[in-house]
């Protein structure tokens, strides 16, 4: 039966793989290996020296809840003010952080706050920048410097002067970073672009607008709510709601004083955004490394694959 069994299953020893043939092959072929490995390599340097540097700026920052010294007084006068038909915040808000971080990522506040601040083809048609005149070079087939016009080509959805929406993507996805210890509470916000100054100048430009957006809204809402206050108390004829209603005017009143007094209104700096003398982009190091990696794996399979090839079709 063994017999039988090895007859229809004969154990083919050619087809083993031979470790000193594998390292014969690969000897005899070195002078390929080599030669393409530090071609690779030296395309790898090529390409790593042509990849422009990209600078990071970054800000730590912790935020704030200018709001939180008085919801605890109004608190006090949460049931005098039911009686006026008024709701207060409770004590318990935990300001417009959580939601500026949102905001933050929105297009919304790119389009209202980001993009009329800064300059188009500094995010749209950055080519290179001059590191000796602080200046940068703009693509010419993107955007004309002379004439201050566009020139790229485009198609549907896009348009000649890139759109909102266009430009918010390059923005968030390129240039733009967010994340959040929640843990200890801490952002950290930073902007990528080949100028370390309009890296700088972005950080700075989205903490403060961020800042100023919320500062007015609440700063609205609570200048209503003083109005609003003001007409009840003319209204009212009882002296008890009067007290109340005059109360929470004073209220709202400090905290139209702490909003008006605040720079940093929903974060503050721990660690402000700077102009970035080393650039974090691109790696140039780990791009050699993997090409010459890259260029050895593909010499050695190379010279296998030639050899086996070939002793297939002499055999």
């Amino acid at each position: 039966m063994q017999e039988d069994h090895r007859n229809k299953h004969p154990i083919d020893f050619h087809d083993e793989i031979d470790l000193r043939e594998l390292f014969y092959v690969l000897f005899e072929g070195k002078w390929i290996i080599v030669s393409l490995t530090a071609f690779l390599s030296i395309v790898g340097v090529i390409y790593s020296l042509l990849l422009p540097n990209i600078y990071e700026s970054k800000a730590l920052l912790v935020p704030v809840n200018p709001s939180s010294g008085i919801s605890g007084a109004l608190g006090n006068y949460g049931s005098l003010a039911g009686l006026a038909g008024i709701n207060l915040p409770s004590g318990s808000d935990e300001g417009n952080s959580a939601k500026a971080i949102q905001k933050i990522s929105s297009l919304s506040f790119f389009e209202n706050n980001i993009l009329t601040n800064i300059y188009l083809p500094d995010l749209m048609a950055v080519k290179s920048w001059n590191t000796e005149t602080n200046t940068i070079i703009f693509d010419d087939s993107i955007f004309d410097t002379d004439s201050e016009t566009w020139v790229r080509d485009y198609s549907y959805p896009q348009q000649q002067i890139p759109s909102p929406q266009e430009s918010f993507e390059i923005f968030t996805t390129e240039h733009l970073s967010l994340s959040e210890n929640k843990e200890l509470g801490f952002i950290t916000l930073s902007i990528k672009h080949q100028s370390p100054y309009v890296a700088q100048q972005w950080a700075e430009l989205i903490v403060n607008e961020v800042n100023s957006f919320y500062r007015q809204k609440d700063k609205l809402e609570s200048e209503k709510a003083s109005n609003y206050l003001n007409e009840q108390i003319l209204m009212t004829s009882l002296s008890e709601i009067k007290e109340a209603l005059a109360q929470l005017l004073q209220e709202e009143t400090k905290k139209l004083t702490l909003i008006e007094a605040n720079q940093y209104y929903v974060f503050d700096y721990i660690d402000p955004p700077a102009v970035m003398e080393e650039e974090s982009e691109p790696n140039r190091i780990l791009i050699c490394i993997l090409s010459a990696i890259l260029g050895g794996i593909l010499s050695v399979l190379f010279v296998l694959i030639r050899h086996y090839a070939f002793s297939k079709k002499t055999s």
